[in-house]
């Protein structure tokens, strides 16, 4: 450590973007970090900081300019490595004048800036991989960096590199709920089931779930509460099927009390993005998970597949998901509370709430 470090703040950059899936464990370590004494800034891009709500308010954003390659039609595609460059080009300015202790990478476009700024300057570097099938940024960098953590064990990684498995981050209001104990579905009893749909993708379930449940048996139907996260352009179409059916239904385009939901549920029904598992395993429930088919890498399917293995979720692809096979396996976790409760163990025993904490000790080892 350099002469004095002991006696100044240490500053972390986290750069992330794109997605929840990104920024959400971001999140949890950028919340950790300044607990620990730490000054922390967030770099991402315009589409990045509508997920950024829920950092703490010390942490400090900065908006780069970014791209992908792989959106936007010719023009953006041609554009995107000006766009990038002119976003390097900012973050090299902006770390000569306040230079970061150590650069943590969580992946998407937004981060490559900050990632190739750190590498230019020599500044400590890891990433973070949520998914099971690393993302193209993260690929780029992993042989580029200082250290490797990965969310998903084991995970697909480019040749020669090796990583350490820390799981993936979770939120401080899904640690605070870590292993809630489960009530299994009991007869006569309210039934509790939260539908999420992550940040993209989510039409399918807004299709195949609300007909699914509207074929549910009688007995089953009748105690139905339902949470179903829908997009603001499927929003009163979904909250129609509900009520046509006769299902209590809460239909938002995003809840943003999601860890207290899951708490809540006796099942719940998502996509198999990295950051939903990871708040599935932690608290402890009962899932069927429903994979992105377009996921880069089909990473998604990597991401269930464990958790499958465990007995802890039914997974339904893409490929086959209809009403009738949802409705199957909804009736088959809601009616028989042994096997629900069994799902609800093998989750937890899963769960890694202490993900953050074991990256933010990496961290700090590399920052040292």
């Amino acid at each position: 450590m350099a002469a004095g470090a002991s006696d100044r703040t240490r500053y972390a950059l986290i750069a992330a973007g794109g997605t929840g899936g990104h920024m959400f464990p971001a999140q949890a370590l950028a919340e950790i970090m300044l607990d620990e004494g730490w000054q922390v800034r967030l770099s991402t891009d315009a589409r990045g900081a509508r997920y950024a709500g829920g950092f703490p308010a010390a942490v400090v954003r900065e908006t780069v300019r970014s791209a992908t390659t792989a959106r936007g039609g010719i023009a953006g595609k041609m554009g995107a490595p000006f766009a990038i460059a002119a976003g390097v080009g900012g973050a090299v300015a902006a770390m000569r004048r306040a230079r970061p202790d150590i650069v943590i990478g969580f992946g998407g476009y937004p981060s490559i800036p900050a990632m190739c700024a750190a590498s230019l300057l020599g500044i400590p570097r890891m990433i973070h991989e949520q998914n099971g099938v690393m993302g193209r940024v993260n690929r780029l960098f992993a042989p580029r960096v200082h250290r490797v953590a990965c969310g998903v064990w084991p995970t697909a990684l480019p040749a020669g590199v090796e990583a350490v498995h820390t799981g993936n981050p979770v939120r401080q209001s899904v640690i605070e709920r870590a292993g809630a104990d489960y009530r299994p579905p009991r007869d006569g009893a309210e039934l509790r089931v939260l539908v999420i749909g992550g940040s993209q993708g989510a039409r399918v379930l807004s299709d195949a779930i609300p007909a699914a449940i509207a074929l549910l048996p009688e007995d089953l139907r009748a105690r139905l509460s339902v949470s179903h996260q829908a997009r603001a352009e499927d929003e009163e179409r979904v909250r129609a099927a509900y009520q046509e059916a006769g299902i209590s239904a809460e239909i938002r385009p995003f809840f943003d009390d999601v860890p207290q939901r899951i708490e809540a549920a006796h099942l719940v029904i998502s996509r198999a993005g990295a950051s939903s598992v990871a708040d599935i395993t932690a608290i402890g429930r009962p899932s069927i998970l429903i994979p992105y088919a377009a996921a880069a890498g089909d990473h998604q399917s990597a991401n269930a597949r464990a958790i499958a293995d465990a007995g802890a979720a039914l997974v339904l692809p893409e490929s086959v998901l209809d009403a009738a096979s949802a409705m199957r396996d909804i009736a088959a976790i809601l009616s028989d509370p042994a096997r629900a409760a069994q799902m609800a163990t093998a989750a937890r025993d899963l769960g890694r709430p202490r993900a953050a904490r074991h990256l933010y000790e990496l961290a700090q080892e590399l920052a040292a």
